[in-house]
């Protein structure tokens, strides 16, 4: 919350695909001293264009390949007329090496975002509007998402969390990483166990800090979601209106982590939340 972020440089590079209403492109931008890659899709017209920045969930770096997560939300919601950069983090694909990464809990993933934004907000590309921008993030995404809100308040218009993790770092700590005994041990040695370092591990994670959002909030949760659990959700969307944020939260009987038959259904409810808090001044 205290740094000062300057994304920057937006390179739109060689394009990657051709659709049928809008075109797939490599691009880099700026976070802090890094070079981060990941993808645009720009839908075909004059624009300019509302932009989303999608912040994807865990792939293991070793097998990431470019602008690999959220390829159907990638699609859907570029054909619905928006500019999307899918970020690919640091440590991912073409994306410079943060060697600190997993000591400092991945909030590198949250600078990158935030730069992205940025980088957006400071191009002169003329289909870009910089003034309708809104964040979408799945699974560690989703974490990444409410870290960005508390961050960086009134840095988008509106934010989207698909079957997010908690808003607790120490849960996400105990739930993912602890079992992972080299990382786990790094993070230990560095910070503490969240049992032995409840403080540190408090002023970690979005949730104690949730009277700064200031941007209305959609939360997508699945029922039988067994790696996220839907109580993550519903413990979120408890303290962010308690923090008095607008916030939502729509469960899908029956819907696992990575969602399935109902899948159009939450992207249209997506759209339609966009619409309304992305409008045009």
């Amino acid at each position: 919350m205290a740094k000062e972020y300057d994304g920057r440089g937006l390179r739109v590079g060689r394009v990657l695909a051709r659709a049928s209403s809008y075109t797939r492109h490599f691009v880099t931008y700026k976070s802090g001293k890094l070079t981060i890659s990941g993808i645009l899709n720009v839908p075909k017209g004059n624009g300019p264009f509302p932009a989303l920045v999608l912040a994807h969930g865990y792939i293991d770096p070793a097998i990431y390949t470019n602008g690999r997560g959220m390829m159907r939300e990638q699609d859907y919601l570029a054909r619905r007329g928006y500019v999307v950069l899918h970020t690919d983090y640091r440590n991912h694909a073409a994306s410079d090496n943060d060697p600190k990464s997993d000591r400092q809990l991945r909030l590198g993933y949250t600078e990158d975002v935030i730069n992205a934004v940025l980088a957006i907000k400071k191009s002169p590309l003329p289909y870009l509007d910089g003034e309708r921008v809104g964040l979408v993030g799945r699974s560690l995404g989703g974490g990444v998402l409410y870290n960005v809100l508390v961050a960086a308040p009134r840095l988008v218009d509106a934010a989207v969390a698909f079957a997010p993790v908690s808003s607790l770092t120490g849960e996400n700590f105990n739930q993912f990483t602890r079992q992972d005994g080299a990382i786990a041990q790094q993070i230990i040695r560095a910070h503490g166990a969240p049992e032995d370092n409840p403080e540190f591990w408090r002023e970690a994670s979005p949730r104690p800090f949730f009277d700064r959002v200031t941007e209305p909030v959609l939360i997508h949760h699945g029922t039988a979601d067994d790696t996220c659990p839907p109580r993550w959700s519903r413990a979120t969307l408890k303290a962010l209106q308690a923090a008095g944020a607008d916030a939502q939260l729509v469960t899908y009987d029956g819907e696992a982590h990575a969602f399935g038959p109902q899948w159009p259904r939450s992207m249209q409810r997506t759209v339609a939340f966009l619409k309304e808090h992305l409008r045009a001044s």
